[in-house]
């Protein structure tokens, strides 16, 4: 089973229909005893970071959430929470990656919204049949920063982590069930590791 998580942000409809598309049944909950039992967990999001690091602490999910063995993706917002903190609100997030959240400096259009390709690739199952020139969709206002453990960056305005991987933690700063064939390939990847 596949659990998404429900923490009080937007967009997780669309990634449950995106599942469904792809043959795989999944549950929407915010109760641990459910997510700590799935075989994959995804953590997606469309919303302001400080509001969401509240429901997550309120009902204990930040604790949970860091502690998951099993695959756990995080999608937008989920990349952003799973990150060392956020200039949104002034946000300490869940520290899973080594990396900051950073507000784009108005140099053009923010937010980033709309078809981006890659400008740099590293190898991980994650990425199998996923190349540079794929496009993706992306709709953010704030980005990570690149870290060690970026896969995958794009640009747009300033270089930013696209694709982050540590252990069984993946995140994905756009939205891959919104991403078209890419999308679906990259979450059948996931589903599969």
């Amino acid at each position: 089973m596949i659990a998404i998580i429900k923490y009080n942000a937007g967009n997780i409809r669309s990634v449950q229909n995106a599942l469904t598309r792809l043959g795989y049944k999944s549950i929407i909950t915010d109760n641990p005893t459910e997510i700590k039992s799935a075989d994959k967990v995804i953590f997606p999001g469309v919303g302001e970071a400080s509001s969401a690091m509240v429901y997550l602490k309120e009902r204990k999910l930040d604790e949970l959430i860091v502690s998951l063995k099993q695959p756990v993706l995080g999608i937008c917002l989920g990349l952003q929470l799973m990150c060392q903190s956020s200039e949104e609100g002034n946000t300490k997030c869940l520290g899973v990656f080594d990396a900051e959240i950073k507000q784009f400096p108005p140099k053009e259009k923010v937010p980033h919204m709309g078809w981006n390709n890659f400008s740099d690739l590293k190898s991980s199952e994650i990425l199998k049949d996923i190349k540079l020139e794929d496009d993706v969709y992306y709709v953010h206002g704030y980005y990570a920063e690149p870290c060690e453990h970026t896969l995958a960056i794009c640009n747009y305005i300033v270089p930013f982590s696209s694709i982050i991987q540590k252990d069984n933690f993946y995140a994905m700063q756009f939205h891959p069930e919104k991403s078209a064939d890419v999308g679906e390939q990259l979450l059948k990847n996931f589903l599969e590791l």
